[in-house]
């Protein structure tokens, strides 16, 4: 294909590649130029004179706040993991105590040689502000579900590693196999990152609603038709009291869907045309998928809000939402861990909790027997391409996957991509708020995995439009408000993507 007949992400990846293995060579920059970037993206191009003469970049910011990166330095940047923002001071607000503790700390005494700088998104940078800086990160912590296409790629941050990790041992085959396949079915035919833990979907339940109505307990394995049944026991009104009996996120619902059903419908390339990109979201999959979940919407009374609701959310109350699907993370901080709370919401969130018993198990399943929850949550690790460091970056990520990494992030109250015993009996064991809670149910199961994705481009389509806009909003019934969010939501929603200048 000649350069003329190259796409604008096809041209920043041909450029990344390039630079990627000048920088593998020992380049301090990439020598190659991206191809200018179409409205609202940005290049990674460095600026003149950005360099000082002691090999620092300096990367300016909205907050005016200083910050520089070294050339001996490893630049490690993580975004879209709420944790890592956590922790700063008032002053400076540089969010590092969750990394330090669960990452940064161990990687430094595994590599004494390495230096480790550390930031994450956005305070006091963001991806614009490194680009435009041109120090572009040695390893990125991101999520790769939503992230890869609308950031990554389009600043040309992205690379097959299948051979880097081939070469370095990392044996993807005894990860989660769910979250090695969320990776690859964003990454154009190849492999653009390594799974590092996932932000898994529980069912949290409150204990004092279902005491109060004497109502059994939901266990480990239960089915939505099980689940159905309780909530609708237990949305009701007690005087001046109304307990809603179940919240689950509509938009994740269907994004992240037990069946692993991928709404992309393959074509003859990896990288079609936005014209060309076909969705389907009217099969007989799907409709059942979303039919299941029609059913708790329209329960009388129960009206979608926000899973957060379990704990305060909307609801004018605290505690009166008998049960909600919500992430992992959201445990650690219900449960008041400080790695998950910032500090000025530790009051509110100790107020909040003294309406909750926090009981947690596993998420619904579609079927009696069936062990299938969502497609993972999954957070991962990149190398760019542009890397001065990416034996370095390489090294660190082999460790990150290493038993005795991943059995530290497990006893952090995340769930690992690696299952042994180890990791799993570490579970939250550095974590002391989640002593008292019964948290055998975050290694349940098995994570969807997503099919059907070759020759497909991810487009970040608007799902909540199914239900949140149709089915809440304008009545509609399942069927209908799939076929139109099919054939003309998703169409326009791409045309205005595209006319923004826009290519995932």
């Amino acid at each position: 294909m000649s350069e003329g007949n190259l796409s604008r992400r096809g041209l920043l990846r041909n450029g990344a590649l390039i630079g990627g293995l000048a920088a593998f060579g020992g380049a301090l920059q990439s020598t190659v130029q991206a191809t200018p970037a179409a409205a609202g993206s940005t290049t990674a191009v460095p600026r003149a004179g950005a360099r000082s003469a002691a090999g620092v970049v300096e990367i300016p910011n909205k907050y005016g706040k200083p910050f520089s990166v070294a050339d001996d330095e490893l630049f490690v940047f993580a975004a879209n993991f709420k944790p890592f923002e956590l922790g700063g001071d008032d002053d400076g607000r540089e969010a590092t105590r969750f990394f330090d503790a669960v990452f940064g700390d161990a990687i430094r005494a595994k590599f004494p040689d390495v230096k480790l700088k550390y930031a994450t998104w956005d305070y006091p940078i963001r991806y614009e502000d490194i680009a435009k800086a041109g120090r572009v990160p040695d390893l990125i912590l991101e999520d790769p579900r939503l992230r890869i296409d609308r950031d990554l790629e389009p600043l040309g941050w992205t690379q097959d590693i299948t051979a880097l990790v081939q070469g370095a041992g990392i044996d993807l085959n005894a990860l989660n196999r769910g979250a090695v396949e969320q990776i690859r079915s964003r990454s154009d035919g190849g492999l653009y990152g390594v799974p590092l833990w996932i932000d898994e979907s529980l069912l949290f339940y409150n204990k004092l609603i279902f005491d109060k109505f004497g109502v059994r307990y939901p266990s480990v394995g239960s089915t939505y038709d099980e689940i159905y049944r309780l909530a609708q026991k237990l949305t009701r009104q007690v005087g001046i009291d109304h307990y809603k009996g179940y919240m689950q996120h509509p938009d994740n619902y269907l994004a992240m869907n037990q069946l692993g059903l991928y709404p992309f419908v393959p074509g003859d390339s990896e990288q079609p045309a936005p014209e060309d990109v076909r969705v389907n979201l009217t099969s007989a999959e799907w409709k059942q998928v979303a039919n299941n979940l029609y059913r708790f919407l329209m329960i009388p009374r129960n009206n979608f809000t926000t899973v957060d609701d379990f704990f305060k959310g909307d609801m004018s109350f605290p505690g009166h939402l008998a049960m909600a699907v919500n992430n992992l993370s959201k445990l650690n901080a219900y449960a008041l861990s400080p790695y998950y709370v910032e500090e000025d919401d530790a009051e509110q969130f100790a107020e909040w909790a003294k309406s909750v018993k926090i009981g947690v198990t596993s998420m619904p399943v579609l079927s009696r027997g069936s062990t299938t929850i969502y497609q993972p949550d999954t957070r991962a690790a990149f190398i760019p391409p542009q890397s001065q460091h990416q034996a370095q970056a390489l090294d660190v990520v082999k460790y990150l996957v290493s038993e005795e990494m991943q059995t530290r992030i497990s006893s952090y109250g995340m769930k690992s991509v690696l299952k042994t015993d180890a990791v799993v009996d570490a579970f939250g064991t550095a974590i002391p708020e989640l002593a008292n809670i019964d948290t055998s149910a975050v290694y349940w199961g098995e994570n969807a995995v997503i099919k059907n994705y070759r020759n497909t481009e991810f487009w970040d389509i608007p799902l909540y439009k199914v239900f949140r806009q149709h089915v809440l909003k304008d009545g509609m019934d399942v069927d209908s408000s799939l076929l139109v969010t099919e054939t003309q939501d998703v169409p326009d929603y791409i045309q205005a993507q595209v006319a923004r200048g826009l290519t995932w």
